[in-house]
């Protein structure tokens, strides 16, 4: 497939997002597919059944792979991610009451209601490392420490000001809260993570998950740049 992206402004903005955050791990480029010819030649797709969130952790690592709903363990971000349908267990809260995290069915359902979703049936997605991805990334995911997040708030609100406005409920963090959200929604996300992320994906006790809205990613760089 003949991709328009220049590969160079995701080097640059990987560049320099490490260099002014002191990121370890790269950011990830985030690519919903609608259909498999979309797939550039070079993306294979994921071997196994992963998380969402460890296959942004993967990413993160320096792997390149695309996959699918089929490929994708927790149907939960999946289905939040819009690669399929959101099953009922998790559509009615029972699947999160059943684990304990609710008082009630009623709490349950009422915070998985408004856990973001994306409308929308794509074949897959891609996971990159942004500093290889030769796309235009939908959403930029990095994991960081707070004073990290910190850097990448105000640089969110360097041009026009205001406040940055966290959205989560300490479910479905790398998929809803990191990628659902600020797609759907047109801006970015800190999220403080969630039980599932820090035991499969690894996350640290320490880290916490931002999304960043791809198409406006070279803003967010302009602004960290002025700050440094």
């Amino acid at each position: 497939m003949e991709n328009s992206c220049n590969i160079e402004n995701n080097e640059y903005f990987a560049k320099m997002l490490k260099k002014n955050l002191n990121l370890i791990n790269s950011p990830v480029a985030i690519k919903f597919i609608l259909n498999e010819e979309e797939i550039p030649n070079n993306v294979t797709k994921l071997n196994n059944k992963l998380r969402h969130c460890e296959m942004v952790k993967k990413a993160s690592k320096g792997d390149i792979f695309y996959a699918t709903s089929d490929e994708q363990l927790c149907k939960g971000g999946s289905s939040a991610l819009g690669l399929e349908k959101l099953p009922k267990k998790i559509k009615s809260g029972e699947f999160y009451y059943e684990l304990g995290r609710f008082k009630s069915i009623g709490s349950a359902k009422r915070t998985l209601d408004k856990i973001p979703k994306i409308d929308l049936k794509s074949y897959g997605i891609i996971y990159s490392p942004l500093e290889l991805a030769d796309m235009e990334p939908d959403v930029v995911v990095i994991i960081a420490n707070p004073k990290q997040a910190m850097e990448v708030s105000q640089s969110l609100v360097y041009t026009l000001g205001g406040r940055v406005k966290a959205d989560f409920s300490g479910i479905q963090s790398v998929c809803a809260d990191a990628v659902a959200g600020p797609f759907t929604n047109q801006r970015a996300n800190i999220s403080l993570g969630c039980t599932g992320s820090r035991k499969f994906a690894k996350i640290n006790d320490e880290e916490l998950i931002i999304g960043l809205n791809g198409e406006n990613i070279g803003c967010t760089i302009n602004a960290l740049n002025s700050i440094q």
